[in-house]
Formats: structure tokens, C-alpha cells, sequence
């Protein structure tokens, strides 16, 4: 009796040790991000504020008492490797939920297997079909295409400008924004007298701008990211046109102000407020959170862009949802995630629901103009 008395209690301090070292395993994010590329501005500092935050957790004792691993993958912008990642980091890696999807090729591409697997996933990507229709595991943090084109038109009508030209990469994103701004165009008076395109590696776009030259437009609107739209932007001064020129959200970062250098002058957008976070006067509620990210991450990484910020509100609001479920549980999570609810990030304030798993208005938007080299909010 005594031996097996000995031998039942061994056996309940190895299961209680085998309890304590699982309750010790980390939460695992995946994370997909196209960190090089023709896109890589848009991911290095996606990755960059993931990497960061995650040490700053773990350094405060990390999440319900568990550290965080941080898996990525570098996609490069291909949407076939996108895939080949994610079913990566669900099957092999494990992981407890994902934030990724640099671009709207990667994020839809992966879609069928994060709704097929039932994981948690955020992305980080801006088209309006991640999210519409609304699919039960898919959350996003950037503001819309369908907002970008709402918001330029707005001012559009503002000095009023309704003949535009449109000009648009051959990305997801882009022709997700061509299709915004052809719908959303009668609604607010726009027609459209120009409707080109040009392939996201070409280097100059001088025969399509040309055409536009010819038209009667009163204003160019380039719906794109990467390095594409800093050469649209360039062509555009090379060819002596003056008309005002809008760019997509795509490009809210110094690097496309660098890329496009004097030619930048001028041109507006709509972009989130951390590149302008202190324009913002003090009573607004997001701007303390939109300075301690920029001071954490300039201190460390240089020039702030709100594609790192985008990744910050992800990882925030995963946080806080797996706290509210009480770990990692993924069904719970993915619950908590679309009951968010006054979260305030760099993107605006998050109120998501079963219909609406972004949960940003449009005046989260501002409308900057470059000035001077420097961002100028508009509106």
C-alpha cells in the first residue's frame, strides 16, 4: 500500500510539472509581412514595432503570466508564399493567432485557410473586401479604400474639382482603390475623364500621364503603394502638369516624401494622425497614445510611418483580447477581438461589432498635404 501510495504521489508531481511547464509556453502570434520588396516600406516597420512591443510585453512579464513569441515570415509581397507561410505557421508552428498581411494580394490569399482553420487573424492591410463581407476569423486595423476615396472626394467638392483622372497600379490594393473610387464617384459628383494604369515595378509612367495631360481633368488621383506612386509623382512635375495631384493612404510614410522628393509638393492624401501627431491639439484623446508609440519607435528605428502603426494597434488589441479570454483560447479570442470596444490606437478609436470588424469612422482620416517636405493636416 505504501509503495503505491509513493508511486500515485510521483506520478501527481510529474503531472503537476508537466501543468506548470505548459502553463509556462508562450502565446505564439504568426506574423506574414512583406519586410523586402517593392512593398518592404510598408513591413520593416510592421515587423520592426511587432518586435518591439512584444519585448516591451514580455520585459512587464508578458500576457496572463506567459511570454510572447513573435514567428515571421517574409512574404516579399508574394501572395503564393503568403500561403505556403500561414499554412506554416497554423500546422507546423502552432501559433495562437495572426497579424499580418502587409498587403490586400497577401491578406486575401490566405483568407480561405485562416476561415477554414478558425484562427484569430488581424490584418494589416487596407482593402474594404477583407472585411466586407464580414468573415468570422478576419479583423483589420488600416482605414479602408473605400474611406481613402470618401475622404478625397470630400475635398474634391471642397474646391470645386469634379473632372479627375485616375491612375492605379496592378496590385490588389490598387485595383481594390479603383474599384472604391468608380463606385463611390456619382455619389459625390466626380467624373471620371481619364482611366489609367501601369504595372507596380514599371519605372516610368510618362505615356499614361500623357494621355491624362490631354484630357480636361481638373485633378489626378493615383490609388497605389510602393515605389510606383513617388515615380507617378515625379513623371507628373517632369511633364510640366500642374494639375492637384492625390495620392492613396498607401504611401503615408517620409519615405514616399523621399522617393519623391521636390515633386512631393503639394500633393494630399488621407493617412491616419501619427505622421501628425503633434498637430493634434492636446485635448485629443488620441494623441498621447500616438506620441508614445512615435518616441518608442523613432527612438529606435528613425522616422515614424503609420504602417508600424498599424501593426501597434494589432498586437494591442489582440493583447487585450486574449487578457478579456483569459489566454489564448482562439475561439475565445476571436470573440473578445470583435467585442473591442473604445480601444485607442494609432489608427483612431476601435469599436468593432459582428458587422463591422474594423471599427474605424472616417474622421479617424485626416487629409494632409505635403509641405515643405513635411506633412500638414488639411482636414
Amino acid at each position: 500500500m505504501k509503495r503505491w501510495s509513493h508511486a500515485f504521489g510521483a506520478v501527481l508531481l510529474l503531472l503537476a510539472g508537466i501543468g506548470l511547464v505548459h502553463a509556462a509556453d508562450p502565446i505564439k502570434i504568426g506574423s506574414f509581412l512583406t519586410v523586402t520588396g517593392p512593398a518592404s516600406f510598408l513591413g520593416d516597420p510592421e515587423l520592426k514595432t511587432l518586435q518591439m512591443y512584444v519585448e516591451e510585453l514580455n520585459a512587464k512579464g508578458g500576457v496572463k503570466g506567459r511570454k510572447l513569441e513573435l514567428i515571421h515570415y517574409d512574404t516579399g509581397g508574394n501572395a503564393k508564399d503568403a500561403v505556403n507561410f500561414v499554412k506554416r505557421l497554423i500546422k507546423n508552428d502552432n501559433v495562437d493567432l495572426l497579424i499580418g498581411g502587409t498587403t490586400t494580394g497577401d491578406t486575401m490569399a490566405v483568407i480561405p485557410d485562416v476561415e477554414k482553420e478558425g484562427i484569430p487573424f488581424i490584418s494589416l492591410a487596407g482593402g474594404v473586401e477583407i472585411i466586407e463581407p464580414v468573415k468570422k476569423w478576419v479583423f483589420k486595423t488600416p482605414h479602408t479604400d473605400r474611406m481613402a476615396a470618401a475622404k478625397i472626394f470630400g475635398d474634391l467638392r471642397k474646391r470645386g474639382l469634379n473632372k479627375i483622372a485616375l491612375i492605379t497600379g496592378d496590385g490588389g490594393f490598387d485595383k481594390s482603390g479603383r474599384a472604391q473610387i468608380l463606385k463611390l464617384a456619382p455619389d459625390y459628383g466626380i467624373t471620371l475623364v481619364a482611366d489609367e494604369s501601369y504595372g507596380n515595378k514599371d519605372t516610368d509612367m510618362t505615356a499614361q500621364l500623357t494621355k491624362i495631360r490631354s484630357s480636361d481633368a481638373q485633378a489626378i488621383i493615383n490609388f497605389g503603394l510602393g515605389q510606383a506612386p513617388a515615380i507617378v509623382t515625379k513623371n507628373i512635375k517632369q511633364l510640366g502638369i500642374t494639375l492637384p495631384l492625390y495620392q492613396s493612404h498607401g504611401v503615408a510614410s517620409k519615405t514616399f516624401i523621399d522617393l519623391a522628393g521636390d515633386a512631393a509638393e503639394g500633393v494630399r492624401l488621407p493617412a491616419a494622425a501619427l505622421v501628425v501627431a503633434a498637430q493634434l491639439p492636446d485635448a485629443d484623446p488620441q494623441k498621447p497614445v500616438l506620441l508614445a508609440y512615435q518616441s518608442r519607435y523613432e527612438a529606435k528605428h528613425g522616422p515614424v510611418s503609420t504602417f508600424g502603426g498599424h501593426a501597434y494597434d494589432g498586437l494591442m488589441i489582440a493583447v487585450a483580447a486574449i487578457e478579456r479570454a483569459g489566454g489564448p483560447d482562439k475561439a475565445k479570442v476571436r470573440d473578445e477581438i470583435e467585442k473591442t470596444s473604445g480601444s485607442i490606437g494609432t489608427a483612431g478609436v476601435f469599436n468593432m461589432s459582428p458587422q463591422d470588424h474594423m471599427g474605424l469612422n472616417l474622421d479617424a482620416f485626416k487629409l494632409l498635404e505635403i509641405r515643405n517636405g513635411a506633412w500638414k493636416i488639411v482636414d
